[in-house]
């Protein structure tokens, strides 16, 4: 399974969509687009990335253009793989 597959699955999961995330592609936009996204699911997004995929996501990070896209999002999770 891709990064992308991944990420998409655990924001389906995590925001409770239902299914919708399928049809999210890597220009699908996410802050302010999606209502699930909220501040709070953003921290569980983090944590579910770390615990999946062996990264450590500093505060410093992580901006609102992180999770501008999809695309976005698992660009800085491929980033944050490489560097681990």
């Amino acid at each position: 399974m891709s990064t992308l597959e991944h990420v998409r699955t655990m924001l389906d999961r995590t925001l409770s969509l239902n299914g919708r995330a399928e049809r999210f592609g890597p220009e699908t936009p996410l802050l302010g687009e999606v209502p699930e996204l909220d501040s709070m699911a953003v921290v569980l997004l983090l944590t579910e990335f770390e615990e999946r995929f062996g990264i450590v996501v500093e505060d410093d990070d992580v901006s609102a253009e992180t999770f501008e896209t999809l695309g976005t999002l698992v660009e800085f999770v491929d980033r944050k793989l490489e560097s681990a």
